[in-house]
């Protein structure tokens, strides 16, 4: 085996995702949010050889111990379906693929012991006990607007909690605390400047998703 190929097994590899800096410089000079995308791509295929390759419109990223997941990029009058390697999660072995449809951005998860898919608004923050992701889609147009807990397990991710702000928020980001509290950094709309809160997971306005 080699080195490259042992560091991304089961959970060793380091997650590499790309700083504010090194974003904005990426994609200083792109012609939308898939062509940004396809340029962090580059940059994540030399950084973990062993995880993914792509061969013109096809990605194809290594499952563990075995196998491939292979994502095709389509065309269509609206512009199409596109997915591009946008970060490696060692916590949960979890690939993450910035994922076009259109207009529309989402993130696509790929479990690579499973080969299990969950499409996410945004992208996601794994919690400290590895059990949860965060999500936060806030924007003026064409988001959730909400905060999302998905619970994490081997056969697969599911959405666990939600929640809604009472007032319109354009932006948000979402971290994690500890196990049990997420962290959001916010802006209403209209305002110029960022608030924060803090959501314990046992907060009784969360909406709960009955497991299937």
């Amino acid at each position: 085996m080699s080195l490259a190929a042992a560091v991304l097994g089961a959970s060793a590899a380091a997650a590499t995702p790309l700083a504010t800096e090194e974003l904005a410089t990426v994609c200083a000079q792109t012609e939308g949010s898939a062509h940004c995308a396809r340029k962090v791509e580059a940059v994540q295929l030399k950084r973990l050889p062993s995880l993914a390759t792509r061969d013109g419109a096809t990605l194809t990223v290594s499952l563990y111990p075995s196998g491939t997941a292979t994502f095709a990029d389509t065309e269509a009058l609206n512009g199409g379906r596109s997915y591009s390697l946008w970060d490696f999660i060692n916590e949960l072995n979890a690939v993450i693929l910035f994922t076009t449809d259109g207009p529309n951005v989402t993130f696509t998860l790929l479990q690579r012991t499973n080969g299990r898919k969950v499409e996410l608004p945004a992208d996601p923050k794994v919690s400290p006990d590895r059990a949860r992701l965060a999500t936060a889609d806030f924007c003026a147009s064409a988001c959730s607007n909400e905060l999302v807990i998905w619970r994490v397990t081997r056969d697969g991710v599911r959405k666990e909690y939600s929640w809604k702000p009472k007032e319109a928020w354009a932006d948000a980001g979402v971290s994690w605390k500890d196990a049990d509290t997420v962290v959001v950094e916010y802006t209403r709309q209209g305002a110029s400047t960022e608030a924060t809160l803090e959501r314990k997971l046992t907060d009784p306005g969360w909406l709960r998703y009955t497991a299937p």
